[in-house]
Parts: C-alpha cells; structure tokens; sequence
C-alpha cells in the first residue's frame, strides 16, 4: 500500500489541524497552558505556510517551516505527522519512523498515523510491526474496518494464513460476501492444499449470484486445474441450461467433451458460441489459432475446421476469418483449399502481408506459376520493398524460362534482403538457375559458390551446380566431387543419382554411371530423363539394343523429349 492512496483524507486531516494547531486530536495539547499565545500564533504561522507548500509539493521549504512549527509546539502530534510524512516520501524512513512514533504517542486516536505508521514499517520490511499497528488501530477506533484489507494483506505476506482467513471473515461481517474476499480465500485454501474448502468458497458466491457466470467459469477453473473435469461439466451444464446465451460457458464445456472424446457434443456447443453474436470474432479467430498450435492435425480435421466453416458463413465479409480458415486448411495439408481461402481474404482485405505470402508459398509448391506471376506482381504493388515477394517473382520466372526477368526479380529482392542472411542464401541459390539459364555461367558459378559458403551441405544447390557443370563439360572434377558429397547423403534420390549418373557419364566413367543410374531407376522414382541418360549410357558401352530399349520407354514417358525419335531411328547417340 503506498503512501498516494490516503492522500485526500491526509489533506482534509492536515487542513483541519490548521485551523486549530493546538486542537488537532480533539482534545487539548498537554501543555497548552506552558505556551503563550504569541507562540501558538507563530507555531501556527509556520505550520500553515508549511502546509502551503507541502499543497505546491515542495517539500523541502514545507519541512523547514514544519520543523520551525515544532520547535515553538514539541509535543504536537500533527506537526510530528507532516515531518513524518515527508521524510516517507524522501524515502527516508528510519527518521520517519522516530516522528511518527511520537505522533501516535502523543495522540492514539488518529487513524492517519496509524495507517502513516503501518506504510512506513512496510517500507522498511518489519511486517510484523506493521500488522501490530494496524490491529491497535482497529481495535481501537470506529469506522477503520477498511483496513482490514491491509491487515489480511500483510498476513498473507507473513503466510499467516489463519490469520488472514478470520481477517477476512471480519470484512465479509462487516461488508457481506463479495468475490473479492471469497478469491482471496480460495486461494488461501488452494495455497494450503484445501480444495474442498476452496470449492466450498465458490458454492457460496455462486448461490449469492447465481447469475454471473464468471462465478461458474472460476469454479469450473479450479475443478479443471485440480483434474475433476467431470464436476466442472455438471457445473457448467445446469449455468447453460438457465442461461444458453454464456458463450464462455458453452466454450469451455466445449472443451472440457472435446478432451474426452464427445466430438459432436463439443462441436455442438462450440457452434452455439460461434453464432452468438455477443462472442467477438476476435475471440472466436483467437480460439482457432490457439486450436492450430494446440491440436494434432487429426483433431484439427474432424473439430477445427468445421468451426472455421461455421465462422466464414457466419461472417463472409470478414478478411481473417477467411485468413484463419485458410491457416487450419494449411496445417492438415490441404493446401489447394487453403489457397482458395487465402485468395478470398485478398479480395476482401489485401493489407495483410503475411497472408501475400503464404499465398505464394502454396501456388509455388502446387507449380501454379502463371499464379505466382499474377499474384505476386499484385503483391509487390502493395509491398515493393519485401525482399521475399520477389523471390516468389524470381522462381516463378526461372520456371517459365524467363530468365532475364528472373535475374531481376532476384538480384533486387537480394539486394532489400541483406539483413536476412538465410534469405540471401535462397537468392543465390536461384540466381545460379537463373544466371546458367541466361548462360552467363561466370555469375552462375559465383551465386552458387555464395550458396555453398553459407551452406555447405546445401543439396539442391550441389546438385544443380554439379549436373550444369557437366552438361557444358567445365571442371568436371568439381562436379563430380559435389555430385558425390549430394548421393553420399541421400542414397535413395533419384535425381541426385540421375545427376551423378551424368557426371559420371560426362568423365567417361560408363560402367560406375551404368551402377548408379540403375540404382536411380531402381527408386520407382524415375522420370524419362533417367531412361535417356541409361540408354546414353548402354550405348557408350556398347549395348545398342539395350541402349534402343531405354530410349523407347524414355519416349513413352514423355513424347516431346529432343533427340530421343533420331536417337531410336537411327539407333545412334546424339548430343
């Protein structure tokens, strides 16, 4: 308790004792008769310019004109009072605590010294003399039971716990049950392992209100924190029998069935709460998002997304209800729904970056590049200066063959992103792609050795760098020791494999590519470049048949490949 809570009353007392110095405890100063009247004036005179600036808060001319008041009248309790109080607020408090002793000695009826004098041995830690102060000053003087919040405070502090209950026994005597003293109570109870007795607290508040349901909610709290859900149910099934607008009632209950399996129930309930326009979006979105974090994708499947459902119907011109929807579609991996609901936020709200973006991620992963162009182009009108826009920009271009563009894209979205090191990673990565697209190769080479000093161990980088390396037969070796690191690690790619196979392949090493394209193919995971590059492989050996049969599955996987009808026809390599 500070010293500014009592501040109005310590005022009206101190102007009271201005207007009669010598009568400031109803009742006569013990020497009065030792003081002429000359002297009174003075000491009164002091005392009220004192006051005055005490009123301005300069305290240090009102605690010399206060000192000079009780030079001239000793033994005046008030005077003692104000040194006191303003050597408190100076934080000097041993010195503070010698006049307000002296203040209480000389008047034991004032409850400002006491309160002054309990502050004070707060302040300096000695809670036990505080506690004393302020149980004399109850048990002394009317209308102080206010105070008694103060000394059940105290207690607590001590751990005097029994004390403190029956203190606040007294509050609930003099003031009634309120649900400040019943929390207080409890969680004396609940300190001291009593949770019946804390239950039984929350019984009487609820039977004093039974229509505030943040009496139910508390109840049902401190049955859930002490694992007794199905009394917390009961609870707060008879509140929403009476009262089926309590939405936090319902969304707890909700839950509370969740938990134990009830899915319908759950969703039954929650649905409730959903369409109770007294329950804010906000809330209802916070709720979500909290699901997203807190349920296994299982969950979210079968209870998260139909809310979410429910809560775009409920609210269509909503932005991020749409956002959140999109978010729980996301985490179960139904991305091409979620994209759907992205896109709907857009159209109604575009201000929201994240959602740009997350956006692009999806229709980059579902290889929707003519959507990534539009979609990020919109993006970047909005949010020139993210540096991530433009990746998405620059991938959806080296997709396409666009190289120039790509290297644009990428190159300025790098430069905004000097700070963001692993994104600055990324860039290079893509600027190698790009850079060997447009074949300009010397940049090629330095994006990708950029890649590879930041991250060693990057595989995509490894193994497009190592396979282009190859393909314009320039520092082999180089390629081949990258390539090699990339299958070392990951045995079982089949493009990596396929990556090596050609490097290989291009050092004349035939027999050890023809190993390792056929572990490739051996995956399931080869395509019709695989199947070329075995057959280019067979006939380097000398196997022309086998080399014919390679490139005729080759075709049948895809028609269009360059060269593989001449390659069949005349059953000859070409490159």
């Amino acid at each position: 308790m500070g010293f500014s809570k009592h501040y109005i009353a310590i005022i009206f007392c101190s102007l009271i004792s201005v207007i009669s110095i010598h009568d400031v405890s109803g009742q006569k100063t013990k020497n009065k008769s030792e003081i002429s009247d000359s002297k009174l004036r003075e000491a009164e005179f002091y005392f009220t310019e004192g006051e005055k600036y005490f009123i301005l808060e300069d305290y240090a001319k009102a605690l010399v004109l206060f000192q000079k008041s009780l030079e001239v009248a000793p033994d005046n309790a008030t005077i003692h009072y104000k040194i006191a109080q303003i050597l408190a607020q100076g934080n000097e408090m041993e010195k503070a605590l010698a006049h307000i002793k002296e203040a209480l000695r000389l008047d034991q009826d004032n409850k400002y010294f006491y309160v002054l004098a309990a502050d004070i041995y707060t302040q300096l830690g000695d809670f036990s003399r505080a506690a004393v102060t302020y149980e004399e000053m109850i048990g002394r003087l009317d209308n102080t039971d206010q105070y008694l919040f103060e000394l059940a405070a105290i207690y607590i502090y001590q751990q005097r716990y029994d004390d403190a209950l029956s203190t606040y026994n007294k509050i609930e005597a003099a003031y009634g049950i309120s649900e400040e003293i019943i929390t207080q109570k409890q969680k004396i109870y609940l300190q001291n392992n009593n949770l019946q007795k804390a239950l039984e607290e929350g019984r009487r508040l609820i039977e004093a209100y039974p229509e505030e349901e943040a009496y139910i909610l508390k109840q049902a709290e401190i049955l859930i924190s002490n694992d007794q859900n199905d009394e917390a149910i009961v609870y707060l099934k008879i509140f929403i029998k009476d009262h089926p607008e309590a939405t936090q009632s319902l969304l707890v209950l909700s839950e509370l069935q969740r938990k134990k399996g009830n899915v319908e129930e759950a969703i039954k309930n929650i649905e409730l709460a959903f369409k109770n326009p007294d329950l804010s979006i906000d809330n209802k979105i916070q709720l979500l998002a909290e699901y997203r974090v807190e349920l296994t994708p299982e969950d979210l499947n079968k209870f998260g997304l139909k809310l979410a459902k429910v809560l775009v119907e409920a609210h269509p011109d909503v932005a991020d209800a749409y956002t959140i929807y999109a978010d729980l579609l996301q985490a179960v991996g139904k991305n091409r729904q979620a994209k759907d609901q992205y896109l709907r936020s857009l159209e109604l709200d575009g201000s929201n970056f994240a959602v740009w973006q997350n956006s692009l991620q999806i229709l980059t992963e579902l290889n929707q590049m003519d959507s990534v162009l539009l979609i990020s182009d919109k993006a970047l009108e909005l949010f020139p200066n993210q540096g991530s826009l433009y990746y998405f920009n620059g991938i959806a271009h080296l997709q396409k063959r666009h190289y120039e563009e790509a290297v644009a894209a990428l190159e300025h979205g790098k430069r905004l992103s000097s700070a963001n090191l692993a994104l600055v990673n990324a860039f290079n990565s893509m600027l190698g792609d790009a850079y060997n697209g447009s074949k300009d190769y010397e940049k090629s080479a330095k994006a990708f050795d950029a890649a590879l000093d930041y991250d060693p161990n990057n595989y995509a980088v490894l193994n497009n760098y190592s396979y282009y390396l190859a393909l314009r037969k320039d520092d082999l070796e180089k390629a081949e020791k990258m390539s090699a690191k990339t299958v070392k690690d990951n045995p079982d790619n089949a493009t990596f494999l396929d990556t090596y196979a050609w490097v290989l392949y291009m050092r004349g090493k035939y027999k050890e590519a023809k190993k390792v394209i056929e572990h490739a193919i051996s995956t399931g995971d080869a395509s019709a470049i695989h199947y070329e590059h075995y057959g280019d492989i067979l006939y380097k050996l000398g196997n022309i048949d086998a080399a014919v049969k390679q490139w005729q599955v080759a075709k049948g996987l895809n028609p269009k490949s360059e060269l593989i009808d001449k390659k069949i026809a005349d059953r000859k390599l070409y490159e």
